[in-house]
């Protein structure tokens, strides 16, 4: 506990806070982006928005693997479990996403359905081997970080030679998510550049060319704190290109608050200093090619798909991953010929809007009121990298209309 201590040490947190203060300009509002949802519960969870200056804005991004999840893929893996009797088996947190007809895999579950949750690929694969005569499906999500592990059991299924397992792969890539949030919303000009065919020898972790995407407002911002377990996979090098292009430091931070505030001060010296740069706070655990051997495992089993649906950013091209045709008779999709249909979002929800940086969750109406983490509405307040269920958790009386206005009273 000691190594993690030093990242938590409140009069360093201080120390880093003045320094912040101290050289931001006050004229100057400063707007930077925590894309990963891991960043949002940090800063929330140990108060780090309290002793940042008040010109100095942090913005929620679309880095929450569930909170991406459209409610189309939802519907599909509740599908698999009702109507065609199988094992149907992820993470903890995919259970309890809203879908249609006001239902979750939770819900489903509750309905019959075979749904468990496990704690790893490695546990989808092992229930396979323990239940040969009842076919096995794990719904796969989330974004670089979560997929190599999927890659492996994909691997290991086809070498043990497995006919009852299978995988219905929903993984997501942060370049694109980024890219989206920089043009703004608007369809880009011109089709993707080569390298970035979502067949033969593409590179899954150097996605994120320009391709036209569906347009939606997206929030203003200066720069990124950029994620920190998926940077291990993925390094440091893929973000140069937001850098160049857009001009946009890009920081590469841990998790601890100490990260995130020295991240904080690297991006603010570089919007003073005119730079756009991506530079490493993460240098303990991140390189800036990553984990080779992952990559090259994540190639092997996966190819970019054409395009992807993701919540609040609309269908992307070469946004997500599909398994291989080598491999395809692990591909729960093809086995169960299973057809995508895009689902609307609730109209009372912003969730969407949330992800893209332009909301905060106290902008919606249902926020902490029908909306909790005990019923959530949206995926936001489901995942424990949702942005709303971070505010619920951490500051929540705060930012509730409703418990604000009787503390005002009260006062």
């Amino acid at each position: 506990m000691k190594y993690i201590d030093e990242f938590r040490d409140g009069a360093l947190a201080r120390q880093i806070a003045e320094r912040i203060a101290a050289e931001v300009k006050p004229d100057h509002p400063y707007r930077f982006m925590e894309f990963c949802g891991g960043h949002t519960h940090a800063i929330s969870r140990y108060g780090v928005l309290e002793l940042l200056p008040p010109n100095v804005r942090m913005i929620h991004g679309p880095g929450c693997p569930v909170c991406v999840l459209p409610i189309g893929r939802v519907d599909l893996a509740i599908a698999l479990a009702l109507q065609h009797d199988v094992i149907l088996c992820t993470y903890g947190d995919t259970m309890r996403v809203p879908a249609s007809d006001n239902l979750s895999l939770t819900k489903a579950k509750a309905r019959g359905g075979d749904i468990r949750m496990v704690y790893s690929a490695a546990d989808a694969l092992q229930l396979a081997r323990n239940n040969p005569d009842k076919q096995v499906v794990f719904f796969a999500i989330g974004f670089e970080t979560t997929t190599p592990p999927t890659a492996l059991v994909i691997r290991d299924a086809a070498r043990e030679g497995l006919k009852n397992f299978s995988v219905m792969c929903s993984h997501v890539l942060t370049p694109p998510a980024i890219r989206a949030i920089l043009d703004g919303g608007r369809p880009s000009a011109g089709p993707p550049q080569a390298g970035s065919a979502p067949s033969g020898g593409s590179d899954p972790h150097e996605v994120g060319e320009r391709g036209g995407h569906a347009s939606h407002e997206t929030a203003e911002i200066e720069g990124f704190v950029g994620p920190a377990h998926v940077s291990i996979i993925i390094g440091s090098d893929p973000y140069a290109k937001f850098a160049t292009e857009y001009q946009k430091p890009v920081v590469i931070a841990g998790f601890e608050p100490l990260d995130v505030l020295q991240a904080i001060l690297m991006l603010v010296r570089q919007v003073n200093e005119g730079r756009a740069e991506v530079e490493n706070e993460f240098i303990r655990a991140v390189t800036p090619q990553g984990n080779l051997n992952a990559q090259a495992l994540m190639d092997e089993i996966f190819e970019l798909r054409e395009a992807f649906e993701w919540r609040g950013l609309g269908t992307m091209p070469l946004s997500a991953l599909r398994i291989r045709e080598k491999y395809q008779t692990f591909d729960a999709e093809h086995r169960f010929d299973l057809t995508y249909q895009a689902v609307p979002d609730n109209k009372a929800c912003e969730c969407g809007a949330i992800l893209r940086g332009v909301k905060e969750p106290r902008d919606c109406k249902i926020f902490g009121t029908v909306c909790t983490p005990e019923n959530p509405v949206g995926s936001c307040m489901v995942s424990s990298e949702g942005a709303c269920a971070a505010h619920y958790t951490y500051g929540r009386f705060r930012d509730i209309p409703v418990v604000a206005a009787t503390a005002e009273e009260a006062a």
